[in-house]
């Protein structure tokens, strides 16, 4: 029996140390690139070293209502998408249409970008200059929303049930969405960086 049990437990051991000795590497290799190739941060014009006081804003303009507006757009561009994706990773389906997943994944960043210009706009444009957070957070709001399509998809079109099914599809479904959403939300901040060095250059110019 203890025989037996060391046999299967030998590619765990192996997966393990395999996993170890990639990710610990790799995770000191990034941090020392990050930290030598660190630039100043340049302001587009002049700013004061005292902020000014944001004003009183409506409801909707508050940071969870701008998350739910900003990830349903996208979400909607790569619903029925995920049925096929999910139908490939959880079911008895074979994923073969890889050129339409390539073009619905430009879609998806392009409307992400969109939308986290537009919302950044409306937000400077009412005196709210504490973006930079908030356009991360709406970019990977997406991730949310996907993550919500999970429990639909586990208790709707799916046969697995008991506590091992369950717990393993939504631990893996988590970490899947959650780089899902700090993916989307690096595109969202990159965007409205770009677009708020954009506009306000030629303030600096006149």
């Amino acid at each position: 029996m203890a025989l037996l049990q060391l046999y299967y437990s030998k590619p765990l051991l192996l997966l393990f140390f395999v996993w170890t000795l990639t990710t610990s590497p790799l995770l000191v290799l990034g941090g020392i690139a990050g930290k030598n190739s660190k630039t100043e941060f340049q302001v587009p014009c002049q700013t004061n070293k005292y902020p000014r006081e944001i004003p009183p804003l409506p409801w909707y303009r508050g940071t969870i209502p701008q998350m739910v507006m900003a990830g349903f757009l996208p979400f909607s561009a790569i619903y029925i998408e995920l049925f096929y994706i999910f139908g490939s990773l959880w079911g008895h389906r074979i994923y073969t249409i890889y050129s339409i997943l390539f073009i619905v994944f430009i879609i998806l960043l392009i409307v992400t970008a969109i939308i986290n210009i537009a919302l950044t706009y409306f937000q400077l444009a009412s005196e709210d200059h504490e973006w930079w957070w908030r356009s991360f957070l709406c970019g990977g709001s997406t991730g949310l929303y996907v993550y919500a399509y999970c429990l639909n998809y586990f208790y709707a079109l799916s046969d697995m049930s008991g506590f091992m099914q369950t717990s393993f599809f939504f631990s893996y479904m988590a970490c899947i969405c959650y780089g899902f959403f700090l993916m989307l939300g690096m595109v969202g901040f990159r965007t409205a960086l770009l677009f708020v060095h954009h506009i306000y250059r030629f303030i600096k110019c006149e």
